[in-house]
């Protein structure tokens, strides 16, 4: 296509010669004019055509070593931005979302003229995924999905094509659906255990199913086959997990020392600012999301941490505006709720609704697209809605093997809701087990333990809440320091789990008893009241639990009577 300006006839001729000087040394001869000799030149003429001529010498060398440095002949070309996100995918590093947008572009106008070619139609389904996971726009993910699928059926992933089978387990872990991810994971392993690209899809596939074993021996072999900062941020995500807080730590700090391209660096800013938060220091916290926010402005996840962490320093103003413009850039379910739960604790109920209603609507939306977000819903129908509902919800979740800590935790916590704390205190407590450092976990499995009369245990469990993060939760964290007033001090002279004196408000329930019975009853029956406590404590745990005394309280009485009795 010709792109020039379009010129008529008369334009493209030469320009007719200007008047010229006949005695003028360097006029042309005119043409159609007899070719003649010229005069010859004179002294001065020849001298000033030297000087001129050592002049333009002079100003083309220059210019030529201005233009054109020693060594930069062969100077590699800047890669644009499609290529620095292939670049990226081929690191295993995250692209920025405008490098990856162009990605997506590049791809989208050459699979059209080129539908045929699989690794494209490949590529782009995975940059589809990865632009609906960091932009929590779940449409994308029904691109992705198409975009693989045109993949596989130009060329079928047995004969070659395991990069649209990474992408499909991608996707699966994307909506939630980590089963399916395992599977299309572990057949690119079976085909070709080398693929490197494969292992970072089936740590975030076994960490769903709370596979611990599977998720160690996935990271181990991904930082075997894939050194450096991806490497180093999968490993501190692993021991996070596990609740080795100065190994995870060390790990992050060394992947952010190491991180150069600015969405990577964001990233790993962004992991050492979670770490700090769950330690529970906030200005730490906030510190960090700070940093990563500066390497990238579109960093929206370090903005709802951030936001999170200036409410424990209760700096709530500025929690709430970093809140609405991280919900606003990145409407993640998880952080409409979290903004709700900020609104009701400081008492505006009218904008806590409207968050969840919010919410309500992100949920069905990412229902349609086949996102899998029971967790996240059961979360707010165990506090703010209908308990049965999330029980209902989280079963399923277990019944499909998703069993990580934080399924573990909201059945336990749904199911205590719903009035079945005993079943509940099961899966809280699988929660706690396995090591991870969160707060909430504690706290949920210390309620349930003071509910079924544990107080010992209960203590801990919320001492621990805390202790781990005074400030884990605008709602929970203010329940906790009551239930921890409510259980009081542990006796000095008894073990931690003994059971705390009842309050006062049983006290006058037996006066109307009185009138009816005769005086002797109320009479027996308030001495073993007053070590009521101490029998049911032990029921629980009587090992732990100071037998001898709670044993001796209701027989010494009555040894003592017979012995009275035994005597004369």
């Amino acid at each position: 296509m010709d792109v020039m300006p379009q010129q008529d006839p008369e334009s493209r001729r030469p320009p007719e010669p200007s008047p010229q000087d006949p005695h003028d040394p360097y006029a042309m001869p005119a043409e159609g004019a007899t070719a003649v000799p010229p005069r010859p030149p004179t002294l001065r003429t020849t001298l000033r055509r030297a000087a001129f001529g050592a002049v333009a010498a002079g100003v083309l060398l220059a210019g030529a070593l201005v233009a054109v440095p020693d060594g930069d002949r062969d100077a590699p070309k800047e890669p644009g931005p499609v290529e620095r996100a292939e670049a990226a995918a081929t690191a295993g590093s995250p692209a920025s979302l405008s490098d990856l947008t162009a990605l997506i572009g590049d791809r989208q106008k050459w699979v059209e003229s080129h539908p045929d070619d699989a690794p494209s139609w490949a590529t782009l389904g995975s940059a589809y995924v990865e632009w609906g996971r960091r932009s929590a726009d779940a449409a994308y993910y029904g691109r992705a999905e198409e975009a693989l699928k045109r993949s596989l059926d130009a060329r079928p992933g047995e004969r070659g094509n395991g990069e649209a089978w990474v992408g499909m387990a991608a996707l699966a872990n994307a909506r939630h659906d980590f089963l399916a991810a395992k599977r299309w994971g572990e057949t690119v392993r079976k085909q070709d255990p080398k693929t490197w690209s494969v292992y970072p899809v089936l740590i975030d596939a076994y960490t769903g199913l709370g596979d611990v074993k599977a998720a160690t021996a996935a990271t181990e072999k991904f930082g075997e086959l894939r050194k450096g900062v991806p490497a180093l941020a999968r490993t501190a995500d692993l021991y996070r997990g596990q609740g080795w807080r100065e190994d995870a730590l060390a790990t992050a700090r060394e992947a952010a020392d190491r991180a150069k391209e600015p969405a990577e660096k964001a990233e790993a800013l962004h992991r050492l600012g979670e770490l700090a938060w769950e330690r529970g220091e906030p200005e730490e916290a906030v510190a960090q999301f700070d940093a990563a926010l500066r390497t990238d402005s579109g960093h929206h996840a370090s903005l709802a941490g951030k936001a999170r962490a200036l409410v424990a320093l209760e700096r709530t103003d500025e929690a709430l505006a970093a809140y609405q413009s991280a919900v606003n850039g990145l409407p993640r379910p998880e952080y409409v709720l979290e903004l709700g739960e900020l609104y009701e604790s400081l008492e505006l109920d009218g904008d806590a609704r409207s968050q969840y209603e919010k919410l309500g609507g992100l949920l069905e939306q990412a229902k349609a697209a086949g996102v899998d977000e029971s967790v996240t819903r059961a979360r707010y129908e165990s506090d703010h809605g209908d308990p049965a509902v999330a029980v209902e919800l989280l079963r399923g979740q277990w019944k499909k093997q998703h069993r990580s800590a934080a399924v573990a935790d909201a059945l336990g916590w749904a199911l205590h809701r719903a009035g079945k704390s005993e079943e509940g205190l099961e899966y809280a407590q699988q929660a706690v087990d396995t090591g991870v450092r969160n707060a909430s976990y504690a706290y949920h499995l210390g309620v349930i333990e003071q509910q079924l009369a544990q107080y010992g245990p209960a203590r801990r469990h919320l001492e621990e809440a805390l202790r781990t993060n005074p400030a884990f939760s605008p709602l929970d964290a203010p329940k906790a320091r009551e239930a921890l007033e409510t259980l009081g001090e542990p006796s000095p002279d008894g073990p931690g789990d003994t059971q705390p004196p009842p309050p006062p408000p049983p006290a006058p329930v037996p006066e109307p008893k009185r009138e009816s019975e005769p005086e002797q009853r109320p009479e027996r029956k308030q001495e073993p009241k007053r070590e009521s406590p101490r029998p049911e404590a032990p029921a629980p745990a009587p090992s732990k639990t100071a037998p001898a005394p709670s044993k001796a309280a209701p027989s010494s009485p009555a040894a003592v009577e017979a012995d009275a009795s035994k005597s004369p």
